[in-house]
Formats: C-alpha cells, sequence, structure tokens
C-alpha cells in the first residue's frame, strides 16, 4: 500500500512539544557519538534526515558544521529554527521536507545522519538510498537505531506495566517490531546502509542510561516522544492510564531501591557508512 508524507507528518506534529522537552535533551550524548563516529568536523556541510527538534542537528552546529535539518512537521521544524536562533547557532537551518523524497542535489553533503529518524518511515530503504543519494562520494552516512525491544528500558518497562494493569492487554506487535525498533539488530542495520549503495560499513552499540524520577515522566517519555507511543496509548482510558502509572511507580521505586530516581538503560546502535 502507497504511503504518503501526510500522516507521517501529522504524527510528528502531535509528538513534537514531546520530543523536544524529552528526545532532543536525552539524545546529546550519543548524538555526539555518532557524529565522532562519522568523522564530523568544522566547516563541513551536514544533514540531519527527520531531525525532529535537533538532537543531532544541534551537536553538529556546536561542532562548527554548517547544518540542514530537515523533517515533515512544520511545528517541529519552527521549535528547532527557533532554538537555533535563541542558541546563537547561525549554521544551522531547519526545513520541512519528506526524507523520502528529499528536495535537495545530489552529493551535496559531506555528512548525513539521522537520530532514531530512520526508522518513523514504513519504507526504510527509500530513506537511506535519499540519504546516501545526497552524499559527496568519500562522504559518509550515520544511523542511530534503537536495539531490541526487550533492551530498551523506558519501552520494556512501561510495555510491562501496561500488561501488568489493564487484563487482556499484550502490548504491541512485536513480529515485526514497531517501527521506531524495526532496526534493532546490529545485522539489521548493516544489510540496510550497504542495500543503499554504502560501503565500509560499521556498526557500534553504547548503552545509554536514562533517569526517571517519577511514573508520569517516563509515561510521557513513552507516550510524547514517538507516534507508535502514542497510539498504544490511545486506547487506554483516564483510568487504566492510572492504573498504569501506579504499577510503574512500582517499578521504577524496585529499581532505584527507594532512593532517589531509576536509571533504565536503552541499546542503541551506530551505524557508519562511506558513500
Amino acid at each position: 500500500m502507497h504511503r504518503t508524507a501526510e500522516p507521517g507528518a501529522a504524527a510528528r506534529e502531535r509528538v513534537a512539544p514531546g520530543d523536544e522537552e524529552l528526545i532532543t535533551p536525552a539524545g546529546l550524548g550519543v548524538a555526539r557519538a555518532a557524529l565522532r563516529r562519522a568523522g564530523l568536523a568544522p566547516g563541513m556541510r551536514f544533514l540531519d534526515v527527520a531531525g525532529g527538534t535537533g538532537a543531532l542537528a544541534i551537536p553538529a552546529a556546536n561542532l562548527g558544521a554548517e547544518v540542514l535539518a530537515v523533517d515533515v512537521s512544520l511545528a517541529t521544524i519552527e521549535r528547532l529554527n527557533l532554538r537555533a536562533r535563541t542558541e546563537g547557532l547561525p549554521n544551522l537551518i531547519g526545513r520541512v521536507m519528506d526524507g523520502q523524497r528529499l528536495a535537495l542535489e545530489d552529493a551535496a553533503f559531506d555528512v548525513t545522519g539521522s537520530l532514531f529518524g530512520v526508522m518513523m518511515i514504513p519504507d526504510l530503504p527509500s530513506r537511506l538510498r535519499e540519504m546516501a543519494r545526497v552524499t559527496r562520494p568519500g562522504g559518509r552516512v550515520v544511523v542511530v537505531a534503537f536495539g531490541a525491544p526487550s533492551r530498551v528500558g523506558f519501552f520494556a518497562l512501561t510495555v510491562a506495566a501496561m500488561r501488568a494493569s489493564i487484563p487482556g492487554f499484550t502490548g504491541p506487535a512485536m513480529d515485526p517490531p514497531p517501527l521506531p525498533l524495526q532496526s534493532c539488530e546490529p545485522d539489521r542495520v548493516r544489510l540496510e546502509l550497504t542495500a543503499a549503495g554504502l560501503r565500509d560499513v560499521s556498526v557500534g552499540t553504547v548503552t545509554e542510561a536514562l533517569e526517571f524520577g517519577s511514573a508520569r515522566q517516563l509515561w510521557r517519555c513513552f507516550v510524547h516522544s514517538n507516534p507508535v507511543g502514542a497510539a498504544v496509548a490511545a486506547r487506554f482510558a483516564d483510568a487504566e492510564v492510572a492504573l498504569v502509572e501506579r504499577t510503574l511507580e512500582d517499578m521504577l521505586r524496585e529499581r532505584s531501591g527507594g532512593d532517589g530516581p531509576a536509571a533504565l538503560t536503552q541499546e542503541i546502535h551506530i551505524g557508519v557508512g562511506s558513500r
């Protein structure tokens, strides 16, 4: 079935506030690691595809690269451009654009990247081919993807709380995994980058820890940071959400030993290939 950009744009609009508040700050560390692996340097031209509110674009701009960040969501791009102005980053520009059909010339960028973005579109190969197309020969493409669902802490714990709290709830379908987790194995990341025409592909795995001080914070991360979480949560009435949050509170308290925030780890893959 053919899918247009519009459903994706609408979903991205809904999660833009959560993306800016929760995901961009949390993703800065792994973003810097990805940019180091891609060899981004001052003065290079960098394209961030499905960039959200800047978790990858902002560190790239702070490195001194000339950054273009694209996303299908106007609200997301407006937030990113405002942040670029506020933080004094004239080398960062956001534009509304469909990542499957980039309105950009061939070989226009030294490095092209996507942080948890390429996984949000059903046609992953099309997105990666476009990223490769706009990267110059000898340039690099870098993608950051979540690991297996059971090893993505905020996702796994929230789903476990839903199953424990809501009779009959079995969780989102995992075969195939939801779109944000479609590249959950290193071999899949390597295969997709190679199929896009990239060479010398390498995939590294890192573990990132996020701290959650309350069930409400964790629930908001799950719901507002990505369209899949929002779609799952929309199935529940307010009373059911309250039950899930109470269960999550108990789970977080157990994880933290009852003292302070609980650290949940996320397995993350960083794939890099040369054009």
